[in-house]
């Protein structure tokens, strides 16, 4: 599904994420765009809300994450183990900003 950057919004976010990680895939853009649009951030500004959700698609995506889950690790200790996996597929993307483990950050209130 393509998706027009038609409304001011839509705009925001395509932008803070070309601004973030400039070298997202496509097929990850794409998903991290619709997780930023979610109603949960929607009313966060785009900056934010594209950070949240790029954080949370790479920890779902690209790392064992919901596997450590699984096997019985509670979310923090989870988030803890993926934190440089995290770090690894940002930098590749060429990101900006990188997740910090000792910053506690709204993500947490948001996404699981």
């Amino acid at each position: 599904m393509t998706r027009r950057a038609s409304t001011a919004r839509h705009r925001a976010v395509d932008k803070a994420l070309t601004l973030l990680a400039p070298l997202t895939p496509y097929s990850d853009a794409e998903a991290i765009r619709a997780l930023a649009d979610d109603r949960k951030l929607r009313t966060l500004p785009a900056t934010i809300a594209v950070w949240i959700a790029t954080v949370s698609h790479v920890r779902h995506e690209h790392t064992e994450y919901d596997e450590l889950l699984d096997e019985g690790y509670d979310r923090d200790a989870a988030r803890h183990f993926v934190v440089d996996r995290i770090n690894e597929v940002l930098t590749r993307w060429r990101a900006t900003r990188l997740l910090d483990p000792e910053e506690e950050s709204l993500e947490n209130n948001l996404d699981s």
